[in-house]
């Protein structure tokens, strides 16, 4: 079986910064593409980011470029998320997904495994 777990989330204030780690297990982790997608309550699922297999091409939802960057440890089986520069409206549970390509995409439905997910909230 595939299990995404991910770690992280807490509560910070506005401006502050905090990484996301996901960590793979029940496949070969290393071959596949990955995604962080996030949803906030009320709202449809968001993407967050996403990279390929061997982080040569990474792409970031409007809303969090140029504050969140994506990377991911093939050795480790993880990928993280780290979010800079935190707004309140970044508050919502991030998951992370992989589906069965090792192209980065960006749709849900490309996705094949879930993670529980992780909250993150930030307060102004």
């Amino acid at each position: 079986q595939v299990h995404l777990v991910e770690s992280g989330g807490g509560l910070v204030q506005g401006g502050d910064s905090l990484r996301l780690s996901c960590a793979v297990s029940g496949r070969t982790f290393s071959i596949y593409a990955m995604a962080w997608f996030r949803q906030a309550p009320g709202k449809e699922r968001e993407f967050v980011a996403a990279i390929s297999w061997n982080a040569g091409t990474s792409y970031y939802g409007d809303s969090v470029k140029g504050r969140f960057t994506i990377s991911r440890d093939n050795a480790k089986s993880t990928v993280y998320l780290q979010m800079n520069s935190l707004k309140p409206e970044d508050t919502a549970v991030y998951y992370c997904a992989t589906g069965s390509t090792s192209r980065a995409t960006t749709t849900p439905h490309d996705m094949r495994y879930w993670g529980k997910g992780t909250l993150v909230t930030v307060s102004s």
